[in-house]
């Protein structure tokens, strides 16, 4: 067995409590089974970031566990991680915030949302190998955003606050300003994340079937 990846795999993720997550989700299939998708989004995430052999495994939390679908089984899950809580006004501010809070661990940061349950370790040591060989790697997502950013120095992130986010551009945006940082950056595998209804599919098909997001894709009927 190969020694682990010198990485800090970093979550940034939600709290997957009805009505406060998965929103546009929300809108068509209601609060409380947008909340299991979530969970189950986030579970099956852990679990591929859990499996990865990298040295540091950090999720970057907000919202309020407690009121959240599949609490005990999150919360077991996340023992197995450093936790450390979101800060910032805005997404991109907290984005910066979270790299630079997971610098300190002293490892180069990959850090990935929780809308891309179809990740697996094999994937994500692949893109940890990427960030080991470059200054930055970047994972474009199909909606013109992206699913992975990775920093070699995560300690002066604050130009990522400056990035506008949940737009088609946003990956266009961060793209262009890491380049424009002098960062040699490597582009990895593009995907789909879920963010309404019309996504559950495709990334359904991209997901093990016996996995959380796969049983419940499958049980869906819209």
């Amino acid at each position: 067995m190969r020694a682990p990846w010198p990485v800090n795999i970093v979550v940034v993720a939600k709290a997957p409590v009805p009505g406060m997550a998965k929103t546009r989700l929300a809108a068509t299939i209601g609060a409380e089974l947008a909340a299991d998708f979530a969970a189950a989004a986030l579970l099956d995430t852990l679990d591929a970031v859990a499996a990865t052999p990298v040295s540091a495994r950090t999720v970057v939390l907000t919202g309020d566990l407690r009121r959240a679908s599949a609490a005990a089984e999150i919360r077991e899950r996340l023992q197995a991680f450093t936790v450390i809580g979101q800060r910032g006004a805005d997404f991109a501010a907290r984005l910066a915030n979270a790299h630079r809070d997971a610098s300190r661990a002293g490892y180069p940061v990959l850090q990935i949302g929780m809308d891309t349950p179809q990740v697996s370790a094999a994937l994500l040591a692949e893109c940890a190998q990427a960030l080991l060989g470059a200054e930055a790697v970047l994972g474009p997502a199909d909606d013109g955003g992206w699913w992975a950013l990775g920093l070699s120095d995560a300690s002066e992130p604050d130009w990522l606050a400056t990035v506008p986010m949940s737009r088609p551009d946003t990956g266009a945006h961060t793209l262009r300003a890491l380049r424009g940082r002098g960062l040699d950056v490597r582009l990895l595998a593009t995907l789909a994340d879920v963010d309404t209804v019309h996504d559950v599919e495709p990334v359904r098909r991209q997901c093990d079937p016996a996995s959380r997001f796969g049983r419940a894709a499958s049980a869906l009927e819209v």
